[in-house]
């Protein structure tokens, strides 16, 4: 481990490349490293020892403590100190959240993000390119099926843009801009929830306010509000980003594409390992406070310091991975954690996985000679905030 913490997340070469530091890290199973707030974390490095802490109960998500370490100065991001993210009290709720969030309701979703995503390309087909694949289809697909998910009426969808960028800000806003955004997002969920209350209908939120009145363990309010808010929020955000680097990285290997229209089988293989490229961030989110000393590969980190499990890092182990640094749609065995593990696995992998599929299988039957319109290199990254995208991605055909 190096006795001076490094800056972290960690800068890419290129828009579509992952960190250099991604093909050493691992000589250390644990590095200190400086977050964005200026506060030191450690963060660990190797496959094995990131599966064990994010599922080690010594490791706490709950940053709600004076001498936790901060992912932003500005922005509390996921600290809420009247919610509790472990167990049991986590699973609790988690486990009523997921009577809502069955793979049954994604399921049927499927049909529905296949009529949007065949609405969104047919809208741009009738464009003439280049067209930003970015906002003609990832945010608007994404920001739709959430929306449809959670009942939020179209004409409302547009103004969630905003207070996700708010919320999701590092240092692209001040404390007071935050503030302001996510007090207008509370009030709208507050209404929006009262209206569900009054007018079910087959909807996450109506289906998390039966939840909330009818079950004996039940959410509480501020849970049914909280749980609310942070789905839309993320549910879109994430898979968004995800979608658009998707598009840019795929159509940036002819190679890769070429096969996929060979056999559109690889399509869920292809998904899977973008995925674990893991290009939209490294694993800030994944914050977390350790509650006793924890042995990390024969390295200790001592009780009440901040860890991160580096994911992206994971992801490119040798020793799980071959050849990790190839972009391999093929690749038999791919155990990537960009969507974690354990007791705080992702509820929505299902339905991005679901979106991601659809809309990539969608342009490459509809578009025979999809490409970028711009070198890769030429791409821009978007900063200062905790999930990454491209600023534009242009394509044509």
């Amino acid at each position: 481990m190096s006795a001076n913490p490094i800056p972290y997340p960690f800068s890419r070469p290129g828009p579509l490349a992952v960190p250099k530091e991604l093909g050493t890290i691992r000589q250390a199973p644990v590095q200190r490293v400086i977050l964005p707030s200026g506060d030191e974390a450690y963060l660990v490095t190797r496959y094995d020892d990131v599966k064990s802490v994010l599922t080690d109960p010594r490791v706490s998500r709950n940053l709600n403590r004076p001498d936790a370490p901060r992912v932003s100065k500005n922005n509390m991001m996921f600290q809420d100190s009247k919610m509790d993210p472990d167990p049991p009290e986590h699973t609790r709720v988690r486990r009523l959240v997921m009577k809502a969030f069955t793979a049954t309701r994604v399921e049927r979703l499927r049909p529905r993000v296949q009529e949007i995503t065949d609405e969104l390309v047919e809208a741009m087909a009738a464009k003439s390119p280049p067209v930003n694949v970015s906002e003609e289809l990832a945010f608007p697909l994404s920001i739709r099926v959430i929306c449809d998910l959670l009942g939020v009426p179209p004409e409302e969808q547009g103004r969630f843009r905003r207070w996700t960028d708010h919320f999701l800000s590092t240092g692209k806003y001040t404390r007071e801009e935050i503030r302001g955004a996510l007090g207008e997002l509370n009030a709208y969920m507050s209404t929006l929830i009262e209206e569900k209350r009054e007018r079910p209908a087959d909807d996450l939120v109506s289906a998390l306010i039966q939840v909330h009145d009818e079950d004996d363990t039940r959410l509480s309010e501020y849970e049914l509000h909280w749980w609310c808010r942070l789905l839309l929020l993320v549910g879109y955000e994430t898979t968004a980003s995800q979608l658009g680097l998707t598009v840019a990285k795929l159509l940036a290997e002819p190679g890769q594409v070429q096969a996929l229209r060979a056999d559109e089988s690889l399509l869920p293989g292809a998904v899977e390992e973008l995925l674990r490229w893991k290009l939209m961030s490294g694993s800030l989110s994944m914050l977390r406070y350790v509650t006793e000393d924890i042995e990390v590969g024969g390295v200790t980190i001592p009780k009440g310091s901040g860890v991160i499990p580096a994911v992206e890092s994971a992801n490119w182990d040798g020793k799980v991975f071959h050849r990790p640094d190839d972009l391999d749609i093929a690749r038999a065995d791919n155990p990537h954690l960009t969507f974690s593990v354990g007791p705080h696995f992702c509820v929505g992998a299902a339905l991005a996985r679901v979106e991601l599929e659809t809309a990539l299988g969608t342009l490459l039957r509809r578009f025979a000679t999809l490409r970028l319109a711009i070198p890769p290199e030429e791409l821009r990254r978007t900063e200062g905030t905790l999930i990454e995208s491209l600023v534009e991605i242009p394509i044509t055909w």
